[in-house]
């Protein structure tokens, strides 16, 4: 487990309903073990709402002491890239949790196909010649049964010998399919002869090119699932209309009783758990202000909307911890969001709050100034220079002190001070007062401006009896301002992040439009600003509260001690709430 999860002997026991089977199972003796995996497909990188199926899969076993594989589902060849799969890895790893074993739906083709020969003999699978938009004329409507396919009477001995030069590559892409025999007329559209495999003139980039058929997702999902003796298999509501497909598989195959199908397996030193597993659905992870189609989420990739899949503005894992969000925060989101069958849509300040939440018991603080404008004390000498010790974190002292350098000349930040206040301003005005963190009560004597009469220069009389912990500290000052010394400021990109949507349901398809008509204009916006030289000497993904102003993290890849880059991770304050 990782650093920033919580020990499981600290964690309170969850009672959600799956949970409450697992417990159930145990006790009465239906299993002795827990077997769960996760199986992602690897043709994208993971976004955050499978961080509550990892957290769930994982979480499950490792909370009742048993395994959760990670099985890549790679039936599908042209999507498959080894990128996606070295980022689903690092994502496991990254939110916590370790896989007992690493399998590939390819690990087990040659079962597959055993199975298929099996279902085939048993006359429950036949070789259909109809096209894909045949396939789809025939399977009926949600009120009408379909039509059997005039191949679904096949024998034996033509079906094997069709689904034999299949996989020979005698036939051209989506010329057959191999289909289940179930009921074309039942009220489960999932059931009317579903495909189990079809031809594809492609090489695997595991199996090789060995195979030109490939199994459907439904039948290679179901038997791996058996094959690894998994004992409860955990999927979103949307696979609820597939189990009674997933259950006819696994029981039709059987390949607990039909042991010689599993021999492929033998050669490839694989153990072998077979065992008949249950399928249990639960909602998924939905947030507003967000879309989470793998299918969008490409297609903000490819057309440039954002900068990659690890964009900051990503709701990919991997763009979330470019973000700063944190493992402990989104294992924090998925016990708050709990485990149910009831789909709904989470507010996204929540999601906020967790982070919020997490790095205020542990960000140290630094100073930054991102909007500059000078301040001068004007009772000091030129070539003042001296360091102030403040603490690293206000509420833990294990966190230790620092130095922070202070001088003559000063940035802060510029909305810190107004010529006119608005009603309520409790910073710096000309004439006015304002406590200069750790520094002392400063008062703004005289104000600089350009030939355009911008201002660009404060300068004025710093009480030296004011320091805190001085008498002069006492007195009644009603605003406290950060600052950094200019002198021994570092210039730093800041990069300030905000909701990728303007909209709560970018997914609406109001008067017309898409996801891409509300994409924000202000999601990313670039400043210099100025960081104390401890905040410059962050090591990349080192998150921090810089002052008044949110919390930041130094940038995953572009950032470097002495050059750095930081992004925002979250306001201190909800900025969306009205």
């Amino acid at each position: 487990m990782s650093e920033n999860a919580t020990p499981a002997s600290e964690t309170p026991e969850k009672r959600d309903f799956i949970r409450q089977i697992v417990r159930e199972d145990l006790a009465s003796g239906k299993h002795t073990a827990i077997r769960t995996r996760f199986p992602p497909e690897p043709n994208g990188y993971l976004h955050i709402g499978h961080a509550k199926a990892i957290c769930l899969d994982f979480g499950i076993a490792e909370e009742f002491g048993g395994r959760c594989n990670l099985r890549f589902d790679d039936t599908n060849p042209a999507k498959e890239d080894p990128e996606f799969v070295r980022a689903i890895q690092e994502d496991v790893r990254w939110l916590g949790f370790e896989w007992a074993s690493l399998r590939h739906a390819s690990d087990y083709f040659e079962v597959y196909y055993l199975a298929a020969e099996k279902l085939i003999r048993d006359g429950k699978a036949y070789v259909c010649d109809l096209s894909p938009e045949q396939v789809r004329e025939y399977r009926g409507t949600l009120t009408e049964p379909g039509r059997e396919s005039p191949y679904r009477n096949r024998s034996v001995e033509e079906n094997l010998d069709l689904f034999r030069r299949m996989r020979a590559g005698e036939f051209p892409e989506g010329s057959r399919t191999l289909r289940a025999k179930i009921d074309m007329a039942s009220g489960n559209m999932n059931l009317r002869d579903p495909a189990l495999y079809r031809i594809k003139h492609m090489p695997h980039p595991i199996a090789g090119d060995g195979w030109c058929i490939y199994p459907m997702y439904d039948f290679a999902h179901a038997l791996g699932d058996a094959i690894e003796g998994i004992t409860h298999s955990l999927c979103t509501l949307e696979f609820e209309d597939h189990r009674p497909l997933y259950d006819w598989c696994v029981d039709n195959v059987d390949l607990a009783g039909h042991p010689e199908l599993l021999e492929p397996l033998k050669a490839k030193g694989l153990p072998i758990e077979a065992a008949k597993p249950r399928q249990i659905e639960f909602s998924r992870l939905n947030i507003n202000y967000t879309v989470m189609s793998k299918r969008k989420l490409t297609q903000l990739v490819a057309e440039g909307l954002v900068d990659g899949w690890d964009d900051p503005r990503m709701y990919t894992l991997q763009g979330l911890r470019r973000r700063g969000y944190t493992p402990a925060s989104l294992r924090m989101l998925v016990d708050r969001v709990g485990i149910s069958k009831q789909n709904s849509v989470i507010d996204f300040s929540v999601l906020e709050g967790c982070l919020r939440e997490d790095l205020d018991a542990r960000a140290p603080r630094r100073l930054a100034v991102l909007d500059p404008l000078k301040l001068v004390i004007t009772n000091l000498p030129e070539d003042h220079e001296e360091q102030l010790t403040f603490a690293n974190h206000p509420k833990d002292e294990s966190l230790g002190q620092r130095l922070v350098p202070f001088s003559r000349e000063l940035w802060i930040e510029r909305d810190d001070f107004a010529e006119v206040p608005p009603k309520g301003f409790k910073r710096l005005v000309p004439g006015g007062e304002v406590r200069l963190r750790g520094a002392g009560i400063f008062r703004c004597d005289e104000v600089v401006k350009d030939q355009a009469g911008n201002v660009v220069e404060l300068r004025g009389w710093l009480d030296p009896e004011s320091r805190p912990g001085m008498e002069g500290a006492n007195r009644k000052v009603k605003g406290t301002i950060h600052w950094v010394s200019a002198r021994h400021a570092v210039a730093a990109e800041v990069r300030l992040y905000d909701r990728l949507f303007t909209v709560p349901d970018p997914d609406a398809g109001e008067d017309g439009r898409t996801y891409r008509d509300y994409i924000n204009p202000d999601s990313r916006r670039i400043v210099t600003g100025y960081v104390e030289p401890a905040a410059a000497a962050a090591e990349p993904e080192q998150s921090f509260q810089f002052e008044r102003l949110g919390y930041f993290v130094a940038d995953r890849y572009d950032h470097a001690p002495g050059r750095p880059v930081f992004n925002r991770s979250v306001t201190l304050r909800d900025t969306w709430a009205g």
